[in-house]
């Protein structure tokens, strides 16, 4: 039951928070950068359900990251670790494609700051994390 209350909970609670910010970011708040860039690169943007299952993997396995990040480092060190891993990584490898729209960068980068800190919060509130 330990496990569960210290371990899945937290997880879990993390994984909503990062779905829930990046479903509020890319579809009401960035969505048409999305589509426009997309369309300006002969593309459509992809927004088939098995894309959306997709990112809530990614959601989960960040939250798992998270989650252990949180076991060694602080809440600042968690968030700023975590947003490099999940977020600077991400976008280089985005760019690299030439399918990520830089100007949506200036909303991005606090907003995804945001993402991880409630992320990483959640997995201290939550978790058994010694380093409160």
């Amino acid at each position: 039951m330990q496990t569960i209350k210290h371990s899945v909970i937290p997880i879990f609670l993390a994984t909503l928070w990062i779905s829930l910010s990046e479903f509020f970011r890319n579809t009401f708040l960035l969505h048409s950068y999305w589509i426009e860039h997309y369309k300006n690169l002969g593309l459509t943007f992809p927004e088939q359900p098995i894309n959306g299952a997709v990112w809530g993997i990614w959601s989960l396995c960040f939250s798992v990251a998270i989650f252990i990040f949180s076991k060694k480092y602080t809440l600042i060190q968690t968030t700023l670790l975590a947003w490099f891993v999940g977020f600077v990584f991400m976008w280089l490898i985005i760019g690299n494609l030439g399918v990520l729209p830089s100007g949506i960068l200036i909303y991005a980068i606090p907003l995804s700051l945001f993402e991880a800190f409630g992320a990483s919060y959640l997995c201290f509130k939550f978790g058994n994390s010694k380093n409160r």
